[in-house]
């Protein structure tokens, strides 16, 4: 059984997949939606390397530090 944070994550990721499936469906210009792109992606990828090593006092309840 995977542990409650786990779930999360899944479920975040999920949802951001969704939402560039979504940008890259409106029709815009090349350009801002790449650049909307990058930019979701690498919100994403900061949360998770936060959530993953604990830099987040107060993210979610979850810490993988030695605070618990």
């Amino acid at each position: 059984m995977f542990p409650g944070f786990l779930i999360e994550i899944i479920v975040v990721l999920v949802i951001v997949g969704l939402i560039l499936w979504v940008i890259q469906q409106i029709p815009m210009d090349a350009t801002i939606a790449r650049i909307i792109r990058v930019v979701v992606i690498v919100c994403v990828a900061v949360w998770l390397l936060c959530l993953l090593l604990g830099f987040m006092p107060g993210g979610f309840g979850y810490h993988a530090g030695p605070y618990r």
